[in-house]
């Protein structure tokens, strides 16, 4: 198998959008049935050998114990209670209205009760139509699809890599529906004031200092799939440190700068790899260095945190 298939988002948009919708209904019920923990690390999804699932649910809402898995292999999804009863759906030929009424019914027919309080795309062009009402997205190219998991499935374990040098506070690898992106998240320590004016979901995620590094698939705004690293709240001077390979760069977006390495540009050096590792690592320290983060007391070479073997290990 190819590291960094090609994945060209003008060639499978309209499955993208698609895809998208249904992981948010999907992630929605996942919000609803899920316990909340810091920095909503409680509503992403985590990859699978074979596609992505929501991981147990239920219990403490009243609801049995229950799992909802794509399979992205058999073009599935798949929705399992903790006694094994289960029911699945082929995906392709679903529109996101009719997704969302399959999806729907299966849960009142396992006894799973719950209620999305939004029950319509968040931050997406569409967003104030329901899913329900959606039948212009209903595009679904089962190739394009395994080739979107392929690559989300390298660049997941590149980030356990990268995530395996860093010993403090620092999410899981995980993709959110709501972003379509796949990242995980250092943490300095320090305490952030959000403004009352901020939203919910940018209160909680950005109340401290973070450096996030990831992976998107593009869209409207950057229509090509790249790599990017982002320090919050942004140190001064951050766009004048320098990036790692040559071809990674600075961009403004949203009134701040996002480390940006384009997939294309990944793929065309020697190692693309060890590129991708050099990237997150130089974005990460450019935006350390700039905020005062200890780098050496927050390093974990190896991810190894024992010291014993750590000093038998150095050179």
């Amino acid at each position: 198998m190819e590291l960094f298939p090609q994945v060209p988002l003008g060639e499978w948009q309209d499955t993208k959008e698609t895809l998208h919708r249904f992981a948010q209904v999907v992630g929605k019920i996942r919000l609803a049935s899920g316990v909340r923990r810091n920095h909503w690390w409680n509503a992403p999804f985590h990859l699978t050998g074979r596609g992505l699932t929501t991981r147990p649910m239920g219990l403490a809402d009243g609801n049995p114990v229950f799992t909802i898995d794509f399979d992205l292999l058999a073009h599935r999804l798949e929705i399992t209670r903790l006694d094994g009863k289960q029911i699945s759906f082929r995906l392709p030929g679903h529109s996101v209205a009719s997704f969302y009424q399959e999806t729907m019914r299966a849960l009142s027919e396992l006894d799973i009760r719950l209620r999305i309080d939004v029950p319509h795309p968040y931050d997406l062009p569409d967003s104030g139509r329901p899913f329900a009402e959606d039948t212009e997205h209903a595009a679904y190219d089962p190739a394009m699809v395994i080739r979107y998991w392929q690559v989300l499935s390298q660049v997941n374990l590149l980030l356990e890599e990268f995530a395996a040098g860093f010993s403090g506070k620092i999410s899981p690898v995980h993709h959110f529906w709501h972003t379509f992106d796949i990242a995980c998240t250092r943490f300095s320590g320090r305490q952030v004031e959000q403004s009352p004016d901020a939203d919910p979901v940018t209160r909680e995620a950005y109340s401290q200092e973070v450096i996030s590094a990831g992976f998107w698939f593009g869209d409207e705004t950057f229509p090509e799939p790249a790599f990017y690293s982002y320090t919050a709240p942004e140190p001064p001077g951050l766009e004048n440190e320098p990036l790692l390979p040559h071809t990674a760069q600075w961009i403004e977006q949203r009134g701040a700068h996002l480390a940006v390495l384009r997939y294309g540009d990944a793929r065309a050096q020697t190692d693309p790899r060890t590129s991708v590792l050099s990237f997150y690592e130089s974005a990460y320290r450019a935006g350390a260095r700039r905020a005062g983060w200890d780098i050496s007391g927050l390093a974990c070479p190896g991810g190894i945190t024992d010291p014993f073997l750590r000093a038998r290990l150095s050179p």
